[in-house]
């Protein structure tokens, strides 16, 4: 039985609201078009069953035609429940494949005690389905990354990185070969949560990352989580910001070139920009997709 819709448990505003965020991101970077095979990397978390539940949304209604393809990477971490992706994906009816390499054994070895293992984990995870992705003729690879992961990356690049550089909705792939797009670049996490809550997905939980508890990424959220609490729209308009970014007020010698500034700049850029800043940092009632518009 397809289960492509929502189910009766499910606020079709919220879906909506959902869609109509990744329609936009999909629109705005061209991230899917006429004839894409799109493999969707399927984790078992909720980001990724939010986002194969709206591809195969929009395939049916776009106007475009595109194939999926969704992809599970199995890398045997202990207890890993091998029947719930097969079960799920069949039961959809989308075409799927699971892939099984034993990539947990080799983290824990290489690892020091005490390190985190996400870099060498993502790293191998991501040859695998780029080399999968080649062999299925794949031309897009969707990953579930959210609005918050994005942020959360800036964040962890500013304070621990020192450089200005966030988590892009469309890249080319490390290997040149594959083009990888997160069509949830604008859904709030707090959407996908209660979307996840109200379709009751088979979450499968990844015992490896997801046990470090002192994660600088986790304290990273919980700062974030705490900004929208305290005032909320804040995320939406940082969001807003790494679209709007204005090279002559940074300080890379490499996007703007200062050293040829003269009496009459070229760009015409102004010394003192007024302030532009609203009396709040949200309007009363202003929906969360504003910064779609």
């Amino acid at each position: 039985m397809t289960q492509t819709a929502p189910t009766s448990a499910t606020d079709p505003r919220l879906f909506q609201t959902i869609v109509k965020g990744v329609g936009q991101a999909i629109g705005d970077y061209r991230m899917i078009e006429d004839g894409d095979r799109v493999m969707v990397c399927l984790s078992g978390g909720k980001d990724s069953y939010t986002l194969l539940d709206v591809l195969l949304h929009l395939q049916k209604r776009a106007p475009i035609d595109f194939e999926i393809v969704a992809v599970n990477l199995d890398q045997g971490q202990p207890g890993f429940p091998k029947d719930v992706l097969p079960r799920y994906l069949t039961q959809l009816g989308v075409r799927f494949d699971i892939l099984t390499e034993d990539t947990y054994s080799v983290v824990k070895e290489k690892t020091p005690e005490g390190k985190t293992t996400c870099a060498l984990c993502s790293r191998l995870r991501r040859g695998i389905l780029y080399a999968h992705a080649r062999k299925i003729g794949a031309t897009k690879i969707a990953l579930g990354h959210h609005r918050d992961d994005i942020l959360e990356t800036l964040f962890m690049n500013l304070f621990f990185g020192a450089r200005l550089k966030a988590m892009p909705p469309k890249l080319q792939s490390d290997d040149g070969t594959n083009v990888v797009i997160r069509p949830l670049a604008y859904v709030a996490e707090a959407n996908i949560i209660r979307y996840a809550q109200a379709r009751e997905f088979p979450i499968i939980p990844c015992n490896l990352c997801g046990s470090q508890e002192n994660l600088q990424r986790k304290v990273v959220g919980e700062m974030l989580e705490g900004w929208e609490r305290e005032h909320p729209g804040r995320l939406t308009n940082i969001a807003r910001a790494l679209t709007r970014v204005t090279p002559s007020h940074l300080m890379d010698r490499d996007l703007f070139d200062f050293a040829s500034l003269s009496v009459t700049p070229a760009e015409g850029d102004r010394g003192f920009d007024p302030d532009e800043y609203p009396q709040r940092e949200f309007l009363s009632g202003v929906q969360e997709l504003d910064m779609l518009g």
